[in-house]
């Protein structure tokens, strides 16, 4: 890490986090595939992530904000926006400590990541399905409670609880060379890429998007940060931006960007139930999707990754739409 320490989190915020949220979180499994391995001729190891409580990676950068806060700070409960598995997260989080959580919601967000707020007890507010309903309701909505607000990814204690995650699977598969995670707002892909290389400096970190929604990649081509003003994929976990606390992160540390499209995530979907027999949503996916496609195959740069860990981020699928056909 060369001593950098202008970073929203470092090795010992995310050791503190680990330490703080460890009795709460599950050490969630590793699994592999020969099949798999044959179709990408590397040795690939899966951390399964959705069988995270929650059902995703986000509860332990959630757990580490909620956990994190002062007695005062807590009591007045806590706010934040999202359309998934971050609002599930902080709601559980909150249910744990006993405070209020109050999460904003687009009106369009997939079913069953609503129904998880509301299991964990959280607070439903709904508002139009754009960026900037969202952050005005949810600055309304912070204003009326005084609680406190937890962005889903640019936060320094979110993303030092997701770099949990790394040390938890470098102690599980210590001979990885490369990992391969999701990235959308950066919470993950920072907090893996510090703890990873804090562990093993020559270790790479890889980050995959979708095309179509691809500002990671765009702004790590152009060294400069790169919002999109439109998002269109089905992976609808990664269709956030990344902010001022995890750009510089991404920048500088992670070593590449793969974008994959839709079809290809589809396909991870289904590699992920026919053969390793896990249910992912198709953000939770596209690490398989990035590590079998020719982008990753084909560039020479990437020919010594041989042992992979590759992050199911969650398992969140909105199956509705297959219960209603079944019913017709």
């Amino acid at each position: 890490m060369g001593g950098v320490t202008n970073y929203a989190a470092d090795i010992s915020s995310i050791i503190k986090a680990l330490d703080l949220i460890k009795p709460y979180v599950h050490r969630t499994p590793v699994i592999s595939s020969q099949t798999l391995d044959s179709m990408a001729c590397k040795n690939l190891f899966f951390k399964c992530e959705l069988f995270q409580k929650s059902g995703a990676f986000k509860f332990r950068g959630a757990l580490n904000a909620v956990l994190s806060l002062k007695e005062e700070q807590a009591a007045k409960g806590v706010i934040t926006h999202s359309s998934g598995n971050h609002a599930a997260a902080l709601a559980l989080a909150a249910k744990i400590r006993g405070i209020p959580a109050h999460v904003v919601v687009p009106s369009n967000a997939p079913h069953c990541k609503v129904r998880n707020v509301e299991r964990y007890g959280g607070r439903l507010v709904f508002s139009e399905p754009t960026m900037k309903s969202r952050q005005e309701t949810a600055a309304r909505v912070t204003k009326e409670t005084g609680g406190v607000l937890v962005p889903s990814s640019n936060d320094a204690r979110i993303i030092s609880g997701q770099g949990t995650l790394a040390l938890e699977f470098l102690d599980q598969v210590p001979e990885l060379d490369t990992l391969i995670v999701p990235i959308s707002g950066g919470g993950l892909a920072s907090g893996v890429v510090i703890a990873a290389k804090a562990r093993n400096p020559t270790i790479r970190v890889l980050a995959v998007e979708p095309k179509g929604a691809d500002d990671a990649a765009k702004s790590k081509a152009s060294g400069s940060l790169i919002t999109l003003e439109k998002t269109c994929t089905i992976a609808d976990g990664l269709r956030a931006s990344l902010g001022d606390l995890t750009w510089p992160i991404v920048r500088d540390l992670v070593d590449d960007v793969i974008t994959v499209d839709d079809e290809e995530i589809i396909q991870g979907m289904r590699l992920a139930y026919e053969i390793l027999k896990v249910s992912v949503e198709p953000s939770g996916a596209i690490g398989i999707a990035g590590v079998l496609s020719d982008r990753f195959k084909k560039n020479r740069a990437w020919k010594k990754c041989n042992k992979i860990g590759i992050v199911l981020s969650g398992g969140n699928v909105d199956l509705q739409v297959l219960w209603k056909s079944l019913c017709n």
